[in-house]
């Protein structure tokens, strides 16, 4: 996006502090005109000192003196109040533009999180709004103070000598011409340098969350390389960065040069032919050095600027991402459920364009009815669960609920109804407390014991430091497999969804602990229409029915007894996964 573009997205962000805006600009306009009335002071009393000498009175002089000072007193508030409260205006956009991020970040799909890494997306909602309250105060100021000085400055000029005036100012748009490329290189290379910083971000989140990994097999040397690598990289752009600010910086110091230069040469030319008075030339050197002084800030402010513009660039981009909650006309609450379900010939194609996941599968499932889902690895099965909350589109065909199309439902409706408890068990930094009352923030103390107690996990919380209110660490660190596993149980209890999708929940327990949760799964699993994707098979000899999925599709189904009886691809799996079993209780 062009700077013209950016900007024009960006001004929304001011209307909630319009008139804080508009008073900082008048402060600033109040801070020009004290700068600007100086020099017009000197040249007075220059004028009057060489031409008549006896009107310049020390009353004359005290009065100017006296103006000057009131002017100061005047530049010092609204100084004040353009470093306190604009500051803080640009802290609130800032505020609002994070929370404006994280909102929306909150509403897009799987597919975005599937292909974007956390570390830039902490980079975004972080660091690249750092800029933005230096940014969103100082852009319109700056701008509007040097578009001030440069605008007064050539009126009260211009109207001294014309033509002196224009030969100064030509400098301005052959300065800004000679400037260009730099400003285009340093918005190039900040990208990149925001870029590399989510990179860095990324990969040392990736690094500490695997921490554990990393001390096991002794690597911890092979990550200070990976990482020293990111930074050197980091470290290049930034090089070429400043490379470029070096270069814009000595341009406009140049031009600077060259404008004092106009002016002692043109300005003594002028002054010898009479053209101009001594206390005309020395009020142009004040102004070319009130204007040089607006125009070093403005370069000063390059660096910033361009940080802003490449902040908000990649904050415009995530915002620009669709998401999963756009409203669709006569969208249904989904109210009541039963729960049956049915796959009427569902495509699913992921959007990289590769080859389809699943093709033209077709099955039902009765209210009530307890369904598994087994195939080899990479057959689709997470997939194809992950469809009916609609963490995914279907392709082609479509899904019913209750015969109601869901692609046709509201989301918000749709997932309340579904529970999925997953092999990998994300619990949030807190206590065990906050952990299960997820599943349905508006319950009671009691009702989060009773979803404890049904899930088998009451006893053993009961026994952690504080009980409930113990606090397990990221990701539940201080807690066991099994015992995680049964705190997602407990919050699925408490969240009480008629629809249940339980995805390899016990495959990565060990016997014990997949007796206990197995367990608290027969108790979570009646009554409710429930699809288990199954790892080991022996655990899922009691379901109603069996769906074996292949990437041809769903190959065979039916009951345990009735596929060992056809010995096909089901009883192979079948015998298999209990040798495994059987070699696992050996060891």
């Amino acid at each position: 996006m062009t700077n013209s573009q950016l900007i024009k997205r960006f001004m929304p962000y001011y209307k909630k502090y319009k008139w804080i805006l508009l008073l900082d600009l008048l402060c600033a306009t109040l801070t020009t005109i004290c700068d600007l009335v100086l020099p017009l002071i000197v040249r007075f009393i220059t004028n009057s000192a060489i031409n008549d000498l006896a009107s310049l009175t020390i009353s004359t002089i005290l009065k100017l003196g006296l103006l000057y000072l009131i002017l100061r007193l005047i530049d010092g508030v609204a100084n004040y109040f353009m470093a306190d409260i604009g500051h803080v205006m640009g802290a609130r956009i800032e505020t609002d533009m994070r929370r404006d991020l994280f909102s929306h970040l909150q509403k897009l799909p799987f597919s975005f999180y599937s292909d974007t890494k956390i570390g830039q997306l902490m980079s975004r909602i972080t660091t690249d709004l750092f800029d933005v309250t230096e940014f969103a105060h100082h852009c319109p100021e700056e701008f509007f103070i040097a578009a001030l000085k440069i605008g007064l400055s050539f009126a009260i000029l211009g109207s001294i000598n014309i033509w002196l005036t224009l030969i100064v100012f030509m400098a301005l748009p052959v300065m800004v011409l000679a400037t260009t490329y730099f400003r285009r290189q340093m918005r190039k290379q900040m990208m990149r340098s925001r870029v590399q910083t989510g990179e860095i971000n990324a990969q040392v989140e990736d690094s500490l969350l695997g921490i554990r990994v990393v001390k096991s097999f002794a690597n911890e040397n092979v990550e200070e390389i990976k990482f020293d690598l990111g930074n050197s990289k980091f470290l290049e752009i930034k090089k070429k960065t400043y490379r470029y600010f070096a270069g814009f910086q000595t341009t406009t110091r140049l031009f600077d040069g060259l404008m004092y230069l106009l002016v002692v040469v043109f300005g003594g030319i002028f002054m010898v032919q009479g053209a101009i008075n001594p206390g005309d030339y020395v009020a142009y050197l004040m102004y070319v050095t009130t204007l040089l002084t607006s125009i070093r800030r403005i370069v000063e402010f390059a660096e910033q600027f361009q940080r802003g513009m490449t902040g908000f660039e990649r904050f415009a981009e995530i915002l620009d991402q669709p998401t999963e909650y756009e409203n669709k006309e006569n969208e249904v609450e989904l109210k009541e459920v039963v729960g049956e379900i049915i796959f009427d010939q569902v495509s699913f194609q992921y959007n990289d364009g590769g080859d389809e996941v699943l093709s033209n599968i077709a099955f039902n499932v009765a209210a009530g009815e307890n369904i598994a889902i087994v195939g080899p690895s990479g057959s689709g099965k997470t997939t194809l669960c992950h469809l009916i909350p609609r963490f995914y589109n279907v392709t082609a065909g479509k899904i019913l609920i209750d015969g109601q199309d869901i692609n046709g439902l509201n989301l918000h409706s749709l997932r309340s109804q579904i529970g999925v408890v997953q092999q990998d068990v994300y619990l949030f930094a807190g206590s065990v407390y906050d952990n299960i009352v997820y599943g349905r923030l508006d319950a009671n103390r009691e009702q989060v014991y009773e979803a404890a107690r049904l899930a088998g996990a009451d006893e053993f919380i009961k026994k952690l430091p504080d009980g409930y209110d113990t606090y397990i660490g990221e990701r539940g660190i201080k807690l066991s497999g099994g015992q995680k596993q049964r705190i997602s149980i407990a919050r699925v209890f408490l969240k009480n969804p008629p629809i249940l999708i339980l995805d390899e929940a016990t495959s990565a327990l060990d016997n014990e602990s997949e007796r206990v949760v197995q367990e608290s799964l027969k108790e979570l699993t009646k009554g409710r229409t429930t699809l288990t994707i199954a790892h080991r098979l022996t655990t899922i000899k009691n379901a109603d029915h069996i769906l074996v999925l292949t990437e041809d599709g769903i190959v065979e189904q039916g009951s345990h007894s009735q596929l060992l009886k056809e010995e096909g691809i089901y009883y192979d799996l079948y015998q298999m996964y209990r040798e495994l079993d059987e070699l696992n209780e050996e060891f």
